[in-house]
């Protein structure tokens, strides 16, 4: 079979036009909504792995005391204790400013006064934070500040861990959806496009045309479907995502610093709309093939 035949037989099986037919504005929609989901896994992936680290050894002190000159005794004497425990790598008092500065949002600049008895926090940095180095650091400090708290980061932390990577999960599995998705619908045209000029293939047929050289026809134009549509898709999510960004810059949270996306975060999306091209180029042959070899 001629190219030249081959042409003419390809602008009769499928529309011609890079938009025709609903078929890239399904993948359009397909890829904007994997870019974003991919996004957020990969953001939420390395939030995880940022607060995995702030909670590996951290702790916080709080020796409450209503009495201020006890206060501060208890509070150079844990000082000095921290200072000769080999658990302990760093360690930190919280000044006053910020800790009024902290309490602020929540007491008012008027419920701000020198009678309100404000506990000492001492933020605490361990070698290992295993269980064993936490409780030896709890009950050295108990026994100089009786009244003292002790609370790993883990304790409070670790169910917004969990809560992160189950959302991380969400996105991998929305990204195979999507994926899914978008194969099915390449295999749903392939096949209402062999329903409908069933009749010119069995002339292509005739004219020596093979199953390979047909289902070539269809891939190709699942291709530039695919092409086109993708990155339309995968320029609206940029676009999203870009916004989302600039506003969550404006929050100014740590825990959104830990989430960002990274350069390989970034190749990953890339390689999006040429997952979604290949997916479509590949499923398009799988089912025009599967189903030239069950007509025959």
């Amino acid at each position: 079979m001629s190219t030249r035949s081959a042409s003419v037989a390809a602008r009769g099986l499928l529309p011609e036009g890079r938009l025709a037919g609903p078929m890239p504005w399904v993948i359009a929609i397909m890829t904007f909504l994997t870019v974003l989901a991919a996004a957020a896994g990969l953001s939420l992936g390395g939030a995880v792995s940022g607060l995995g680290q702030q909670l590996a050894g951290r702790l916080t002190i709080q020796i409450v005391e209503a009495n201020p000159d006890a206060r501060e005794r208890q509070a150079a004497g844990a000082l000095a204790e921290l200072a000769h425990l080999s658990a302990v790598t760093n360690f930190t008092r919280i000044d006053d400013a910020r800790m009024q500065a902290l309490l602020e949002p929540w007491l008012g600049h008027d419920g701000l006064s020198t009678d309100l008895p404000v506990p000492v926090l001492i933020d605490v940095t361990l070698a290992k934070g295993d269980a064993r180095d936490v409780a030896d650091v709890a009950q050295a400090i108990r026994t100089i500040a009786p009244s003292a708290l002790v609370q790993p980061h883990a304790q409070w932390l670790g169910p917004l861990q969990g809560l992160l990577g189950t959302l991380q999960w969400l996105s991998v599995g929305l990204v195979g959806l999507m994926a899914a998705a978008m194969a099915s619908a390449v295999v749903l045209a392939a096949r209402a496009a062999l329903n409908t000029h069933r009749a010119t293939i069995d002339v292509m047929h005739l004219m020596g045309a093979t199953d390979r050289q047909v289902a070539r026809l269809f891939q190709r134009r699942a291709g530039l479907d695919a092409l086109f549509g993708s990155l339309m898709g995968f320029t609206g999510g940029i676009v999203i995502i870009l916004f989302i960004a600039h506003r969550l810059a404006a929050v100014g949270a740590a825990l959104f610093d830990q989430g960002g996306l990274g350069w390989i975060d970034w190749l990953v999306i890339i390689f999006v709309p040429g997952g979604a091209v290949l997916l479509a180029v590949v499923t398009a042959r799988a089912t025009v093939l599967r189903a030239l070899a069950r007509m025959l």
